[in-house]
């Protein structure tokens, strides 16, 4: 849970950035910002998968470089979704995808190391052995 909280903040965090760094992507609020990096990440998790599957072969003839226009329909669709977000064409959508996927993963390659919190408590193990007779020690 932490983990998702972590990379929320991050996607959210790589969505204020890119709104201030390219014209074209622009950020009414922080909420909007946190309600944009939870429908992508939605998006991320259920649509993109799919989308890559159904234009694979566009996506390898292309040698991967569809992928950036799928990416960037996913945050023109997210535009879409939440008011307060908007991204204003298409190309403004791929460099924002490309700079939005980049500072998300040196937020989480950074920061992602110090934030390993176990969920649960390591369980014990108990190393048995064998003494023969069906007796164990």
């Amino acid at each position: 849970m932490i983990k998702i909280l972590f990379k929320w903040l991050a996607l959210t965090a790589s969505i204020m950035i890119t709104s201030y760094l390219i014209d074209g992507i622009q950020v009414a609020n922080i909420s909007s910002a946190f309600l944009a990096a939870a429908v992508l990440g939605i998006l991320n998790i259920f649509l993109r998968p799919v989308a890559i599957i159904l234009t694979l072969p566009v996506n390898i003839m292309s040698l991967g470089l569809f992928t950036f226009a799928i990416n960037a329909l996913m945050l023109i669709i997210t535009s879409k979704t939440i008011s307060g977000f908007e991204v204003k064409g298409f190309w403004a959508a791929v460099i924002g995808s490309f700079i939005i996927s980049i500072i998300s993963w040196m937020i989480n390659s950074i920061a992602g190391k110090k934030v390993q919190i176990k969920a649960e408590k390591d369980p014990e193990f108990i190393d048995l052995k064998n003494k023969g007779n069906g007796k164990w020690e």
